[in-house]
């Protein structure tokens, strides 16, 4: 029974302390710094030029990649349709990838968890595993003493005989038990190696849809600044002027009465508001057309319209950020006021989208809000959204639903009642009918398979 024992304690505290080589090498050669060389080898020089070579081809890939990508968005920007459905779809894909790098990062919190616990439930039982295996090796290695020479001898091994055989069933069932947890300590790093692999090909995957999304914006914002020449100017009056008003109504009504683009785009939203209204009248006399819309109803990326009504589109819309819900409607504001809208943290950085269609009618910093968006939706509705770091759109162009407009920074923006923790970054979204603040829960899509997409 000894010879089984002492394999599995030996083969335990063997892997066991294979767990701290890594640490052990680092910490010698942080100690003992390598000696320097008079000369540069061949070899270094060699493989010096080889790295040199490596970056530049790196660098000419990284090239023809850019100026094939700006040929094909320039191709793009001839087909309204088509460019759209780009837009929509790559902001759908960053998102959809932040969406899993938030999952993995969780798993891999878990997993780094569970190792160290099983690393410390190792590192309590060394001085064990160390005592007892010395005293197995050294009873392994003792010849059976005379019986007829030494009587105190024979007396000895027996009672040292006695109480191994007392001790021997602990010592299995402990060995058992640390050979376990090492077992388990091998699956564990697995999975850990595992999960970083995906997630580091998961960022190399954002970041290229992050590339092909901000050429895509910059297209598209050049076009818009095309068709507005006096878009500076305009952008520039809109911040003077949200600075005489001391509300949101108060910009909304001021934007729109005062800024010719803002102007225009309150006029195409009341005059699609009422065509709207006139084809869902007349379309209620046709039961089929009775049916209640969904996310196909938004699937037109050449409209320059809503493709409903706003109060039509309730259990339809997508959240404009991944993020989780830290502040809800009517609730606490924490400092005796009511919370008008809803509050989710986010990661920094993350890709903000519109959750309907709508005319831009304010772009830029108003008082505690940060960078507030305000967008005019139509039939009296407007949808705020606020607490981001860039905005990517201007005052009067029409965006869709799952368009990208903005991105979020890497701290709160927003005042501290509309966020709780000001070094996460936090989104705050308003829907406002005829300037009163409404519930947008009802809006919202049910679960991710309904959001819509654009």
């Amino acid at each position: 029974m000894r010879a089984p024992i002492l394999n599995l304690l030996l083969i335990a505290s063997c892997a066991g302390a294979s767990l701290f080589a890594e640490e052990s090498l680092a910490q010698a050669q942080t100690a003992t710094p390598a000696p320097q060389t008079a000369a540069i080898s061949p070899d270094a020089i060699k493989q010096r030029e080889q790295e040199l070579e490596a970056a530049r081809a790196s660098k000419k890939s990284a090239e023809e990649a850019q100026a094939k990508l700006k040929s094909e968005i320039t191709a793009l920007g001839q087909d309204r349709t088509q460019f759209n459905q780009q837009l929509i779809d790559t902001a759908a894909n960053v998102r959809a990838v932040e969406t899993k790098i938030d999952e993995a990062e969780a798993r891999l919190r878990t997993l780094n968890g569970r190792e160290q616990e099983t690393r410390a439930s190792l590192d309590s039982r060394r001085a064990d595993i160390v005592e007892v295996l010395a005293a197995l090796q050294r009873a392994g290695r003792r010849t059976p003493p005379a019986l007829l020479v030494r009587p105190e001898d024979a007396l000895q091994s027996l009672r040292t005989a006695m109480l191994l055989g007392a001790v021997v069933p602990e010592l299995r069932g402990r060995a058992e038990k640390i050979a376990g947890e090492l077992g388990e300590l091998v699956v564990l790093r697995k999975s850990i190696a595992a999960e970083r692999d995906q997630l580091a090909s998961d960022r190399d995957r954002v970041r290229n849809d992050q590339t092909r999304l901000t050429a895509l914006v910059d297209e598209r914002q050049r076009q818009q600044s095309a068709r507005e020449k006096d878009l500076d100017a305009e952008n520039s009056r809109a911040i003077t002027l949200s600075k005489q008003v001391g509300d949101l109504q108060g910009l909304i009504a001021k934007m729109e009465q005062d800024l010719q683009s803002a102007a225009k785009a309150a006029e195409k939203a009341a005059e699609a508001a009422k065509q709207a209204e006139a084809k869902e009248a007349k379309a209620a006399a046709n039961a089929a057309a009775n049916a209640k819309p969904g996310p196909a109803t938004f699937k037109d990326r050449s409209r320059t319209t809503p493709a409903i009504l706003f109060a039509s589109a309730k259990g339809l819309l997508p959240l404009p950020v991944n993020g989780n819900k830290i502040r809800d409607f009517g609730g606490s504001d924490g400092v005796g006021g009511v919370q008008k809208g809803i509050s989710l943290a986010t990661r920094p950085g993350s890709q903000v989208t519109t959750p309907c269609d709508g005319w831009v009618v304010y772009a830029g910093p108003f008082r505690s809000y940060g960078q507030l968006l305000i967008l005019n939706a139509g039939g009296g509705y407007h949808v705020l959204i606020a607490g981001m770091e860039r905005i990517s759109v201007n005052i009067g162009q029409f965006v869709l639903t799952g368009e990208p407009v903005a991105t979020m920074g890497s701290t709160s923006q927003v005042a501290s009642i509309l966020a709780t923790n000001a070094s996460q970054p936090v989104l705050y979204v308003e829907f406002r009918k005829d300037g009163t603040p409404i519930d947008p829960g009802p809006w919202w899509a049910a679960n991710e398979g309904e959001k819509v997409r654009g």
